[in-house]
């Protein structure tokens, strides 16, 4: 395709959470990745200040990655899961259980963040009935959550435009909590909030309008990335942790995001020191190479379904692309990137280096928060009177053309940056979005 393509050249691929008649009037192309950036086709440099999309952790085209899938792609092009299976499936498996909490060493392996959401659902109802509980069908989400796209994922998830076109048939028994987005109080927060563990006793009462023994399984991102990085008040995800033990309700973490280091750690569950009984991941799984996720489980789910006749399939569920070779190849390899050049811990040293500059942005024009958590990072801004997201995406933009990749929801300008960042990176980075905070 030409640096400059034509309108009808780009009219076929209808973009996923896109305006497409905007986006094709004026596209922001990238053409060329590695490391920190991408070029466009114009050979023009952007500095990636979300890694892809929440995923490149490792950032862009690390070479041990690309020879592994490459040289599986020569090896072989595909293998079946269903009561076949290749040996490189099994070697992850237990690689990536190495660095799960303890007692989680199981794990299912999806495509998508959002087939892991479905699949944990699907899990956490299934695993009740199972144990001969088959009344707990009720689902908790929360509000400003995102779980994917699947309609599992869109029932739980709580953020209004992505639920709209299609409420009318949504799951039925899901109930949601409250968000924990509280500016009055909260606002210029360094980590953790100080105020909002309360809003964690709202899943008590909710359980007591269902009854605590029609419920299932309670699914929240441990920080909200989509909806702008809403980070957890302090005791929040611990309380909620609580309340689901005292009722056996199963505690879901959605960790497509904050899984693979952007905490400091390998999964946010031991950043905050409260183990679920399921984690969903994608994203960075693979550093973002091919698609992947996985699902991982407590090993008395993984033990429940174990019980039955020898011979009978346990879990009803699976995809076809389940564990392709290469998203194996792609997996073991990003796992050994993350350990041998120690990026978790890359990660937690770079997070003050951070939160110093992002919150350097505080007094910019119309910037009404700023928060942070580990390589987590949110500037909001105040909206336009009645344009709300107006600012925002403009502020997106403008920060493209000036030679960085933020990413925007409404008026939140979000930041993930791939976990090699080093302090010159991150300068630049929050320059840029000073300039154009400064030229809005």
């Amino acid at each position: 395709m030409a640096a400059n393509p034509d309108r009808q050249d780009l009219e076929s691929f209808w973009l996923p959470f896109t305006s497409n008649r905007a986006f094709k009037k004026n596209p922001r192309m990238v053409s060329r990745a590695s490391g920190m950036h991408y070029w466009t086709p114009e050979g023009k440099q952007i500095l990636d200040g979300v890694a892809g999309l929440w995923c490149c952790n490792a950032g862009h085209n690390h070479p041990k990655i690309q020879e592994a899938i490459k040289a599986q792609a020569d090896e072989m092009d595909f293998a079946p899961h269903f009561n076949f299976a290749h040996p490189g499936a099994f070697e992850v498996a237990n690689r990536l259980c190495e660095d799960t909490p303890e007692g989680i060493n199981h794990v299912f392996f999806t495509n998508s963040g959002s087939e892991s959401v479905d699949t944990a659902l699907k899990i956490a109802l299934a695993y009740h009935r199972e144990r001969g509980d088959a009344a707990r069908t009720k689902l908790i989400g929360r509000e400003k959550g995102y779980h994917g796209v699947g309609f599992g994922g869109i029932s739980v998830g709580g953020i209004p435009l992505n639920r709209r076109q299609y409420s009318a048939s949504l799951l039925p028994g899901v109930d949601h909590l409250p968000h924990t987005h509280d500016l009055s109080r909260n606002a210029f927060s360094r980590g953790l909030p100080e105020h909002g563990a309360e809003l964690a006793d709202e899943l008590e009462a909710i359980a007591q309008l269902h009854h605590p023994s029609t419920i299932a399984a309670v699914i929240i991102e441990p920080i909200a990335g989509s909806a702008g990085v809403l980070i957890p008040p302090v005791g929040y995800l611990k309380r909620i942790r609580e309340i689901c033990d005292r009722h056996g309700i199963l505690l879901i973490f959605d960790e497509v995001i904050t899984a693979f280091g952007r905490l400091g750690s390998p999964y946010a569950s031991q950043a905050f020191d409260v183990t679920p009984d399921i984690i969903t991941t994608a994203k960075g799984l693979t550093s973002g190479t091919v698609p992947m996720g996985a699902v991982f489980v407590k090993d008395s789910i993984y033990n429940a379904f174990m019980e039955g006749p020898g011979q009978a399939i346990e879990l009803f569920h699976g995809y076809t692309y389940s564990a392709h070779p290469l998203a194996v190849a792609a997996c073991r390899a990003s796992q050994e990137v993350y350990r041998e050049e120690g990026l978790y811990q890359r990660a937690a040293e770079m997070a003050p280096v951070f939160e110093d500059a992002l919150h350097s942005l505080k007094d910019e024009p119309y910037v009404i928060d700023v928060r942070n958590y580990g390589l987590m990072g949110a500037v909001e801004l105040q909206p336009i009177d009645g344009k709300p997201g107006a600012r925002g995406l403009d502020a997106m933009i403008r920060a493209f053309e000036s030679g960085a990749m933020v990413r925007v929801t409404g008026d939140i300008l979000a930041f993930s940056p791939p976990l090699i960042i080093e302090p010159s990176h991150i300068e630049e980075l929050v320059e840029c979005v000073r300039k154009v905070l400064c030229s809005l």
